[in-house]
This record gives C-alpha cells, structure tokens and sequence, in this order.
C-alpha cells in the first residue's frame, strides 16, 4: 500500500463515518438543548403560583388603597383591569393542558 492508498482509505472513512457522526452528535445535541425538562416545568410552576399570590396581595393593597382614597388608580392599569386577574396565562395554562390529555 503506498501513502496515496492509505490518504485515500482515510478521506474515506472520514468521509462515511466521522462527517455523520459529527453531524448526528450536534442535531442530537440541538434537540434535547431545545426542550423544557421536568425540572423547568415544575420551577414555571411555581413561579406561576408565586406569581398568582404576588397578584392577590397587590390587588388587596390595591383596593384598601382605593378605599381610602377614591381618586387612586393603579398605575398603568384601569379600575376594571386591576379586579381582572391574569387571565391570559390562566388560558394559556388551560391550552397547555387541554394538549396533554
């Protein structure tokens, strides 16, 4: 075998085995780096009820604040959308799950 054989046996190999495998390695990579784990989902969780009871308590200040003083709004909010809870997220919970089952 001279060292035209042995360069060419080597393009080859690298060619059919070591490009793939590269390339499957770093797909199989993407895809599980593109996931939420078990783990993630349960911190969005609570963070979400953290989130609901943080909403309930400003909503209470709220509304003693008002009581106190009619003239206060909350900022960057109206009357009506300060009694509304968070009611975006609630659906987009309810979707998420309704996919589930």
């Amino acid at each position: 075998m001279d060292s035209g054989d042995v360069i060419g046996l080597i393009a080859v190999v690298c060619l059919f085995i070591g490009l793939p495998w590269i390339i499957l390695h770093y797909v199989t990579r993407w895809k599980t780096a593109a996931t939420l784990t078990t783990g993630d989902e349960a911190l969005l969780d609570e963070l979400y009820r953290l989130a609901r009871r943080l909403e309930d308590r400003m909503t209470t200040v709220e509304r003693l604040v008002a009581s106190d003083h009619p003239e206060f709004r909350p900022l960057g909010r109206s009357a009506a959308e300060a009694d509304e809870p968070m009611t975006e997220l609630e659906r987009m919970l309810a979707d998420k799950k309704g996919h589930r089952s």
